[in-house]
């Protein structure tokens, strides 16, 4: 694999079991690489080792005069001269191949995982560790993984020339043979410390991550209440524990790096000692001490690998650990279906709680709680948080198919959807029918004034679908973002839609015209809408009310707001207290001019005294559901 050819037709099945064997599996994947790597290696790290013995005869062919054995000695210190040119190039080359690829990899499993687990990814994982994982962390286990190809031809390398000074020069061979394996092993009693110090920095940097990733996503509300200063404290105390942590690893790390300096020359002096009393002897030529010593201080090059092999492995196994956390995640069913991708069409039906949406209605559900309601709306679209029974579909039941055709037959759209940066043109590319155009979206959606307010913060640009939209939409208001997003849905066209609150962040008029352009551009579709808006409800071609868990009454909006206290309560916010009086209708306080009226109760009366006199379709619609609300109070 090279560059050129990213990313992979298919990264593979990651071993995930753990952080090392993430690790390992990375780089068994990768052996071409690897070897190609570790012969480039060889050639340059045994080149660079050549020198000293080309060095050495070249002193000793001068101090014997001999003309042939200094041209000879030249001609091998050219051709060493050449291969650690070339190899070296080629090593740089081979290795970051290997760093890339395998930080590619990481990348590409990391974002199939991501899509299979789809919203289900970040209740199970904070997104700030996402986030680390995803970018630094994926770095950090691509440097290992190039790593051990250029530290095995270290090694390689420095038993090569240990042998070849035992056979060159016996005398001072033995003296590196037995100085260099113990300054290999001397720091390994520090490795474990430095290890946890880098793994606790590693920790605190993600939490770091964490909360910046948070308050970023939460910066508008902060500045609304004020807020910002308490988590711009929070974070600077969390990046200075960074700090701290880094520091400390640092310290232990130089500490290692001084060993690795002071060790080699403490055999350096010994050698030469040793070298200098047996030519003083005549036991050695002076062209032999001077390849010995040369040799010496050569090794301490590939030595650095030794070191570079222990800080790689500490630093990527945290985040192979964390990588490997992430990719261990399972779906509740299984992706990939036993059945052909032929999305089906029908009833949607829901065994666990018996929630039914006829094919081509507009159902609304009302849900008392919100995260209850969420998860149902999940799993309607085949994305359940945990194991049961398969929503079916014309009955078909959605784990039986292909992730792909489950998500093109069922759509959901969570109640905080996300916008992605670019243009309004490429926000509204999406995989669709092609029977819904954009205008049509967009109008159903009321985003007219979205589309004002995106021209007029967009320089040089009078077309709407040219404008710009920041990340996550953060430049437009909630209500904005969510129309926007509704009318990315209604594009999509899917033959069963699901919405979790879409108009919660709209006002009362714009909730009302929504309403009825989604039932228009629907028409002949299956919509699927969580609301408690009354303006919705009364749209709905029929109310379910979930409580607990399974659906317990069906009927329509006004019929169901007389006869059921537990809707009422749900769509009119009404209190425990305000449900008991109700229920005594001799008492005082039951009489209709002195029933205690909540704060959404009076607000949905006060925007109906706006509207009773809308002479169109939307105040009509308006007008009798708040009739029904006065009726009921």
């Amino acid at each position: 694999m090279q560059i050129q050819d990213l990313p992979y037709p298919d990264p593979g099945v990651p071993d995930a079991r753990s952080g090392p064997r993430l690790l390992w599996w990375l780089g068994r994947n990768q052996l071409g690489g690897q070897l190609k790597s570790l012969a480039w290696g060889l050639l340059h790290f045994v080149s660079v080792s050549a020198l000293p013995f080309c060095v050495g005869l070249a002193v000793q062919a001068v101090v014997e005069s001999s003309g042939t054995r200094l041209a000879l000695a030249g001609a091998l210190m050219a051709l060493c001269g050449t291969g650690i040119a070339v190899g070296d190039t080629f090593l740089h080359r081979a290795a970051v191949t290997n760093w890339i690829t395998a930080a590619a990899r990481v990348q590409q499993l990391l974002a199939r995982k991501a899509a299979q687990l789809g919203s289900a990814l970040t209740r199970r994982v904070a997104a700030g560790e996402v986030v680390a994982v995803s970018t630094g962390d994926v770095e950090k286990i691509g440097w290992f993984v190039e790593a051990v190809s250029r530290f095995t031809a270290a090694a390689l390398t420095v038993v090569v020339v240990c042998v070849g000074l035992l056979v060159y020069q016996p005398a001072l061979g033995v003296v590196v043979a037995v100085g260099l394996p113990a300054l290999a092993l001397a720091v390994l009693p520090l490795l474990p410390r430095a290890t946890r110090r880098a793994d606790f920095q590693r920790e605190k940097a993600g939490r770091a991550t964490e909360l910046a990733s948070d308050t970023v996503a939460g910066l508008r509300v902060l500045r609304g209440i004020g807020g910002e200063e308490l988590f711009l404290d929070r974070y600077r105390r969390a990046s200075q524990e960074v700090r701290h942590a880094a520091v400390r690893s640092a310290r232990m790390w130089s500490l290692i790096s001084a060993i690795q300096v002071l060790l080699p020359g403490l055999l350096l002096i010994a050698v030469v000692w040793h070298g200098v009393h047996l030519a003083r002897q005549g036991r050695i030529t002076v062209g032999e001490l001077v390849t010995v010593y040369s040799a010496v201080m050569v090794l301490s090059y590939p030595l650095r690998h030794f070191e570079e092999i222990a800080m790689a492995y500490s630093f990527s196994r945290p985040s192979a650990r964390r990588a490997a956390r992430v990719l261990s995640l399972e779906r509740a069913t299984d992706a990939g279906g036993s059945r052909e991708a032929v999305p089906p069409s029908g009833d949607l039906y829901d065994p666990a709680t018996g929630l039914l949406a006829p094919g081509g209605r507009f159902t609304a559900v009302v849900c008392g709680d919100p995260d209850a309601a969420g998860r149902l709306a999940e799993r309607l679209g085949g994305h359940p948080a945990e194991a049961g029974p398969s929503v079916l579909l014309g009955g078909v039941p959605l784990d039986e198919l292909p992730l792909g055709s489950a998500r093109a037959a069922v759509l959901v759209q969570d109640k905080d959807p996300v916008l992605l940066s670019g243009s309004l043109r490429e926000l509204l590319d999406v995989p669709a029918s092609g029977d819904v155009r954009p205008e049509e979206a967009l109008a159903a959606a009321q985003c007219a004034d979205v589309l004002e307010a995106l021209v007029q913060g967009s320089l040089n640009t009078d077309d709407p679908m040219d404008a710009r939209i920041t990340e996550r939409g953060r430049s437009l208001s909630g209500g904005q973002r969510q129309r926007l997003a509704l009318a990315r849905s209604l594009i999509t066209d899917p033959e069963v839609l699901v919405l979790d609150e879409p108009t919660s962040a709209v006002d009362s008029h714009t909730e009302a015209r929504i309403a009825q352009g989604v039932r228009r551009l629907r028409t002949g579709r299956t919509t699927v809408v969580f609301t408690s808006s009354p303006l919705l409800l009364d749209r709905a071609d029929r109310v379910v009310l979930v409580h607990e868990g399974e659906v317990v009454t069906v009927g329509v909006h006004r019929e169901l707001v007389r006869t059921e206290p537990r809707y009422r309560a749900v769509v009119t916010r009404e209190t425990e207290d305000e449900t008991t009086t109700r229920g005594k209708p001799d008492t005082e306080a039951a009489r209709p001019d002195t029933v205690p009226e909540s704060a959404p109760l009076r607000k949905a009366l006060d925007d109906g005294a706006a509207l009773r006199g809308a002479p169109d379709e939307n105040g009509a619609a308006l007008r009798g559901a708040l009739e029904e609300i006065e009726e009921s109070a």
